[in-house]
């Protein structure tokens, strides 16, 4: 039946990611399928990401994977290079922990708080 649509289990969800590309004057329509290709695509990249930090995680023999963790990984793989900015001010990794914890109490809170 080619008129029959088929429904798309997207983690993502579609209308929010269509609402973040209209807040810029520059796109207008967006065609149906975009926004579910762009949630496809930022589940694989995610996926990526945190796969390739799992391994870093498990190979410092560390149970927790943290921000640092994130930031070696974004350091290490030149395809997430563009987001070096935005882990420049993260602490590295070292064999204890995470560098810095207990020396840089400088009163700046360098802990990763996720955007809600």
């Amino acid at each position: 039946m080619p008129g029959k649509k088929k429904k798309y289990n997207a983690r993502f969800p579609p209308a929010r990611i269509k609402k973040i590309m209209q807040l810029d004057e520059d796109v207008g329509k967006v065609a149906a399928p975009v926004p579910v290709i762009i949630s496809r695509s930022l589940e694989l990249f995610v996926e990526s990401l945190l796969t390739k930090t799992s391994a870093n995680t498990l190979s410092k023999n560390a149970r927790t994977l943290s921000a640092a963790h994130l930031k070696q990984t974004i350091l290490s793989e030149t395809r997430f290079d563009f987001l070096k900015d935005l882990v420049a001010k993260v602490p590295d990794v070292r064999e204890g922990g995470i560098e810095g914890d207990e020396s840089s109490n400088t009163g700046s809170d360098n802990t990763f708080k996720p955007r809600r």
